[in-house]
């Protein structure tokens, strides 16, 4: 099956890199170092034990970035991180620099797989949540190195997927020594695919583990001064947003602004698109709005602003720590939703759309909180965010309602190490 697999993958290979080089019209970055996704690159020279670990973008990486921290502290250690997109590729590149050995992840294809293991020669192979591929679990198997999926996670209609190829999942899973998942509804959902019992073991989210420093701290509240003119503006957030919610959040912002009649001046909005290549497009349509909208980019904040578009990188957890409200995106539209645990651990009251399946466990114990609200459409966003807005009391319980949810799940972060010791 696994031959059969790669022999349609190569057949493919020509729409693949069609596909990468349409993407690159729209970001630039994917038509750069296309070697590496081949195995082509400096070999990686070290007397250490190497970790490789896999994050697919940002958001993964992110996620592992407190254990990435932690693993970096282990003098016995290198790490090789590798992404899938250019916008990963940045943020590694930005946060780590030459601490760790970057490059793109192979193609999941024998050839490219070979010389990547001859590049990097690993201990171990971690990797993020969901990006499992056959043939690089089946390299690691056949060189005998342990493959340990981290914060795993499968939702409904991934798991849906999965089955459809049931022939090709089941061994794949079982070239896993060990699925560390965050929950037990997702565990199940790896063993009915065929993952043996023994190796699916529920540890948590890492995503709670975050810390908020007193620097991030500090640059936030210098950020919310300027933002709120000192406290007399209210700021919602509108976070990862994709195609087809930035109307959406505009027209609530209006209605809400709308609402407040001549006070509606107190309220601002953070735009925040979930690509850097929508940047450009959602500037202009706020303008086109008639909103007095601000870059991130350019720092430029002024009292008359209307919204501020977060055209950054790597700015969101600042941003969060800026705001009094925030909704999290990729929910108004069927993409599954985000990284609800970011605004949580600040301490806002959250709202979103009804497509969280991407995030059930995080979304179902917000709500049970009473820390989230589900709205299906633009005016009951609207009613949402203005019930919040004229209601202190309410924001100030959400947010430290989200915030225990926050506290209260931490401590994943610790058993996914030991686990990863173990093995090492």
């Amino acid at each position: 099956m696994r031959f059969l697999y790669t022999i349609v993958f190569y057949c493919l290979l020509p729409f693949i890199l069609l596909r990468l080089l349409w993407r690159s019209f729209a970001a630039p970055a994917y038509a750069r170092r296309w070697a590496e996704r081949f195995g082509f690159f400096p070999r990686l020279v070290t007397a250490k034990k190497v970790v490789w670990l896999h994050t697919v973008s940002v958001g993964e990486f992110l996620a592992a970035l407190p254990m990435i921290r932690r693993l970096m502290a282990d003098d016995n250690l290198h790490l090789v991180i590798t992404t899938t997109t250019p916008t990963g590729s940045e943020r590694v590149q930005a946060t780590l620099g030459n601490s760790v050995f970057h490059i793109y992840a192979p193609y999941d294809v024998p050839d490219a797989l070979a010389r990547f293991f001859k590049r990097i020669n690993p201990a171990v192979y971690l990797v993020m949540e969901t990006e499992l591929w056959p043939n690089t679990l089946a390299a690691c198997t056949k060189r005998g190195v342990p493959a340990i999926l981290v914060n795993g996670r499968l939702s409904e209609k991934s798991a849906r997927g999965y089955a459809r190829l049931s022939a090709l999942t089941s061994p794949m899973l079982n070239n896993l020594q060990l699925a560390l998942i965050q929950n037990a509804t997702d565990a199940a959902r790896f063993v009915q695919l065929g993952l043996s019992e023994s190796k699916a073991l529920v540890t948590g989210n890492i995503k709670f583990d975050l810390s908020l420093t007193d620097e991030l701290r500090a640059r936030a509240a210098d950020l919310k001064r300027q933002l709120s003119d000192n406290a007399n503006r209210l700021v919602w957030i509108a976070a990862s947003t994709h195609q087809g919610e930035d109307e959406i959040i505009l027209d609530a912002f209006a209605g809400a602004r709308a609402t407040l009649g001549e006070t509606a001046r107190q309220l601002m909005l953070i735009l925040v698109p979930r690509h850097p290549e929508r940047f450009e497009k959602v500037g202009q349509l706020c303008e086109a709005r008639g909103f007095k909208t601000r870059r991130r980019s350019r720092n430029e904040i002024s009292a008359d602003m209307d919204i501020l578009l977060g055209d950054t990188m790597g700015e969101l957890m600042l941003l969060f720590g800026a705001s009094d409200i925030a909704f999290v995106g990729g929910s108004m539209v069927p993409n599954g939703g985000h990284n609800f645990i970011e605004p949580a651990a600040w301490g806002l009251p959250l709202l979103s759309g009804e497509h969280l399946f991407n995030f059930s466990e995080v979304s179902s114990l917000l709500k049970a909180a009473d820390a989230l609200d589900i709205a299906r459409n633009a005016d009951e966003l609207t009613a949402m965010l203005t019930r919040l807005l004229n209601d202190p009391e309410l924001r100030q319980q959400k947010g430290e309602n989200a915030l225990r949810v926050a506290v209260e799940n931490r401590g994943a972060l610790d058993k996914t190490l030991e686990f990863i010791k173990t093995v090492l």
